[in-house]
C-alpha cells in the first residue's frame, strides 16, 4: 500500500485538515478505546476522535443534537432478518421519544437517539446478531447495494445476494474493520445490479456491475466514477470491461480498483478527492490499464449493450415471487422513517407471515418476502399495512428525503417533515394521473439525490422581505431504469413558504396534474 504522505498527490504541506488527521491516527485505532469513552463521556473525548474519527465505526455526532448521536449500520443489498429488526428496535426503544431508525437511499437503517456509553453493549449486541456499523462513515465504501428482490423475482438476471455480501466481508474484513481500505481520499459506493429495472440507481456509484451478456455468456458490464457533491455531480461512464457474474471476479475487480483509488486518488484538494476526478487526470485508458495491472490480468472488453432495458419499479405491493405460491410484499414507508413499534411490528409480521426476513430499497421502503399465497389476506389486515400502506397517493408513493436540519448539521433546510406535509397537502388539492417521484435534500451534498428524480429539491438560503428563509433549488428531468440520465436545475432559491403553488405549477405543466 502506497503511504499517502509520499505519494505525489498528498505530499506533507499540501495535506488538507483530513488528511493530516488520518496520517495522525488510522480512523479505524477508536475501535480499540470505545469502553474508555464510554467512562468518560462524550464531552471528555479528544475533538477529532468525536467529530471525525468515530464515523468510522459509523457513529456520527450531531452538533444539533449534541451527546445523541447517529449510529450508521452496514445491510448489505438490503437484507435485514426479523432478529436483527428486533434488536435494532430494542435499541432505539431505549431512547423514547429522541429514538427512530432512517432507511437510507442505499438500501441502510440509521439509529438515533444512541448514547455513546451505551455503544459498547449496542456493538455487542450487533455482532450477536450478525451485524456491524464498521467503515460505514468518512472515508471509506458506503453500504453496497444490490437488487432488492434478489433471489426472488422470476425476472432477474444474477442473485446479488452473495456478490454484495462477499464485497463487504473483502472491505470490512467481515465486518472486524480492514486497514487496507481504511483510507480512501473520500468515501465510496459501490452497486450491483442483477435485474433489468436498474433498482440500484448504477449510474450514481464509483463502480457499478450491471448485467451484460458478451458473446451469449451472462455477466456485468463496468461503470465507474459517477458521484454527487456539493461541487460537483457526475454519472458513471464504461470502464469497458466485462466480468463473468461470480464472487472471485467481482470482488477481485472491486479490490483492484479500490486499490488504484486509495493510492493514487487525488488528496490535496477534499472537492476533487472522488474517483471521477482521478479518471478525468488520467485518462480511462490510462485508468484502465491501471486496474489491470493492479488485478494481474487483462480484462474482457465490455459487451455492446446492457440488459437495463426496464422502466425502473418501486416494488411497492403485491407480487408473485419465482417460487411457486410465495409473494414479496412492498410497503411503503413515509420519508423512510421508522420507530421502535414500527421495528417490531416488522420483525414481528415477517416471521408470522414470511420466512423472517425483512428487505430495504434504495427507495427508502420495506418488503416481506416469501409470504404464501394463503396468508396475504389476513397479512393486509394488519394495523401497520394500514400506515405502510401498499397502495400510496402518486405524491408520497415516490417520495424520498434526506435527514434534514431536524437531525443534520449540513442540512440548510428541514426535509423529511416538509416533504411529507407538502406531498399530502398537494394531492389533496390535485388529480395525477401517475406517480411522480419528489426527491429532496438538505444541503448540496445530495444525500436525497435529487438529481435522479422527476422533481428534485436542494436544500439553500435566501432573501425574502429582508429575511433569511429557507429555500430550494429546484431540478427537473432526473431519470431511473433504462436510459437514465441526471436532472438539471430549472430554478434556484424558490422559498419553502412560497413552494407548494410552484409545484402544483410544474406538476400541471410537465404531469398533467388537474385540479380536484
Amino acid at each position: 500500500m502506497t503511504n499517502v504522505l509520499t505519494d505525489s498527490n498528498a505530499k506533507p504541506d499540501k495535506l488538507n485538515k483530513f488528511e493530516r488527521f488520518k496520517a495522525e491516527k488510522d480512523g479505524l485505532a477508536v475501535k480499540d478505546e470505545l469502553e474508555r469513552f464510554a467512562e468518560i463521556g462524550w464531552e471528555a473525548v479528544d475533538e477529532t476522535d468525536l467529530t471525525q474519527r468515530l464515523k468510522w465505526l459509523g457513529i456520527f455526532f450531531r452538533p444539533v443534537t449534541p451527546g445523541k448521536f447517529m449510529l450508521r449500520l452496514r445491510t448489505p443489498n438490503g437484507i435485514v432478518t426479523s432478529q436483527q429488526m428486533q434488536t435494532l428496535a430494542e435499541i432505539v426503544q431505549r431512547y423514547g421519544e429522541d429514538g427512530n431508525a432512517d432507511i437510507t437511499t442505499r438500501q441502510n437503517l440509521q439509529l438515533r437517539g444512541v448514547l455513546l456509553e451505551d455503544i459498547p453493549n449496542i456493538f455487542r449486541r450487533l455482532k450477536a446478531v450478525g451485524m456491524t456499523s464498521v467503515q460505514s462513515g468518512m472515508d471509506n465504501v458506503r453500504n453496497i447495494t444490490g437488487s432488492p428482490v434478489a433471489g426472488l423475482d422470476a425476472s432477474e438476471l444474477v442473485d446479488t445476494r452473495d456478490l454484495v455480501q462477499a464485497v463487504q466481508d473483502m472491505i470490512t474484513n467481515d465486518g472486524e474493520g480492514n486497514a487496507e481500505f481504511t483510507n480512501l481520499p473520500r468515501k465510496f459506493n459501490i452497486a450491483i445490479e442483477g435485474g433489468r429495472d436498474n433498482s440500484v440507481h448504477a449510474e450514481i456509484n464509483d463502480i457499478a456491475f450491471v448485467p451484460a451478456y458478451r458473446e451469449g455468456t451472462l455477466g456485468f458490464n463496468v461503470l465507474v466514477g459517477g458521484f454527487f457533491s456539493a461541487k460537483r455531480c457526475e454519472a458513471a461512464v464504461p470502464l469497458d470491461a466485462w466480468v463473468e457474474p461470480t464472487v472471485d471476479n467481482v470482488v477481485g475487480l472491486c479490490r483492484a480498483i479500490l486499490e488504484v483509488y486509495r493510492d493514487n486518488g487525488l488528496r490535496a484538494n477534499r472537492q476533487k478527492a472522488r474517483l471521477m476526478w482521478l479518471i478525468d487526470e488520467w485518462g480511462m485508458e490510462a485508468f484502465r490499464a491501471a486496474v489491470e495491472k493492479q488485478l494481474g490480468q487483462a480484462l474482457f472488453t465490455a459487451a455492446a449493450e446492457d440488459e437495463i432495458d426496464w422502466d425502473k419499479r418501486d416494488h411497492i405491493g403485491i407480487f408473485p415471487q419465482q417460487q411457486a405460491g410465495l409473494n414479496f410484499i412492498g410497503l411503503h414507508v413515509p420519508i423512510g422513517r421508522l420507530y421502535a413499534q414500527d421495528m417490531f411490528d416488522l420483525a414481528r409480521i415477517s416471521e408470522v407471515y414470511g420466512s423472517g426476513e425483512i428487505r430495504l430499497t434504495v427507495e427508502q421502503n420495506a418488503m416481506i418476502p416469501h409470504v404464501p399465497d394463503d396468508a396475504l389476506e389476513a397479512l393486509q389486515q394488519e394495523p401497520l399495512l394500514q400506515r405502510f400502506t401498499l397502495d400510496p397517493a402518486p405524491l408520497t408513493r415516490s417520495l424520498v428525503s434526506c435527514t434534514g436540519s431536524q437531525f443534520c448539521n449540513f442540512a440548510l433546510v428541514e426535509t423529511k417533515n416538509r416533504a411529507l406535509a407538502l406531498a399530502q397537502e398537494v394531492e389533496a388539492e390535485m388529480e395525477l394521473p401517475n406517480s411522480v417521484r419528489i426527491h429532496w435534500t438538505g444541503c448540496p451534498n445530495s444525500c436525497g439525490q435529487p438529481q435522479v428524480a422527476d422533481i428534485g429539491f436542494i436544500g439553500t438560503k435566501a432573501r425574502k422581505d429582508g429575511k433569511t428563509v429557507e429555500a430550494v433549488d429546484i431540478y427537473m428531468g432526473g431519470k431511473v431504469g433504462k436510459d437514465a440520465k441526471l436532472g438539471d436545475r430549472v430554478m434556484k432559491s424558490i422559498a419553502c413558504e412560497d413552494l407548494k403553488p410552484v409545484l402544483k405549477q410544474l406538476l400541471t405543466e410537465h404531469f398533467e396534474a388537474i385540479a380536484k
